[in-house]
């Protein structure tokens, strides 16, 4: 028995690790620049949303709330609301983050990759990560970005919009009881 108690503790330990995916897009509409992970991008469109469509921190955000399994950002920000007309993105994923420290969790890691022909995100995805980090408070080395085109095949290819997946990877506590089988 105390044998197993240490393997349970030890178990404990580690925490449970917990990873979602998640996606967004948003169309191009008439503008100057798009938001991208936080930063501004200055461009012949802009995205068109009922926030600043910040597609790579929707989906960042989308992700950070799927591995707790809290919803979405619809359902915590929804679009038809007059407070989320025009918010900063980082807004969401701030949110995101807190929910998960509510919880006694760490973000461990967050990756994003974006979907475009244009603009190009090379020039742009240190400046980007960084912003990613500020906002989640992690590490610069717990953030990816990085981009592809759709080879100018579908929305993306055609230059109608930009898409984005996210995945996250979180830590949170485990208790002895989550390691039981007998507890069940």
């Amino acid at each position: 028995a105390d044998e197993r108690l240490r393997m349970l503790e030890a178990l404990a330990s580690l925490g449970d690790i917990r990873t979602a995916t998640a996606y967004d897009v948003h169309a191009f509409e008439p503008g100057d620049h798009v938001m991208l992970g936080g930063i501004r991008i200055d461009h012949d469109h802009a995205l068109k949303g009922h926030s600043d469509a910040d597609v790579v921190l929707h989906a960042l955000t989308d992700a950070v709330l799927a591995t707790i399994c809290d919803g979405d950002i619809g359902h915590h920000f929804p679009p038809g609301e007059a407070e989320w007309h025009k918010a900063t993105s980082d807004r969401f994923l701030r949110f995101a983050v807190e929910r998960v420290a509510e919880r006694g969790g760490r973000i461990r890691h967050l990756d994003a990759t974006i979907v475009c022909e244009h603009p190009k995100i090379g020039p742009h995805r240190e400046t980007m990560r960084a912003s990613i980090a500020r906002i989640a408070g992690l590490p610069l080395d717990r953030v990816s970005v990085k981009a592809t085109t759709s080879e100018k095949l579908g929305f993306t290819g055609r230059g109608e919009g930009i898409a984005a997946l996210a995945t996250a990877t979180v830590a949170l506590p485990l208790s002895l009881e989550d390691t039981d089988p007998e507890a069940s």
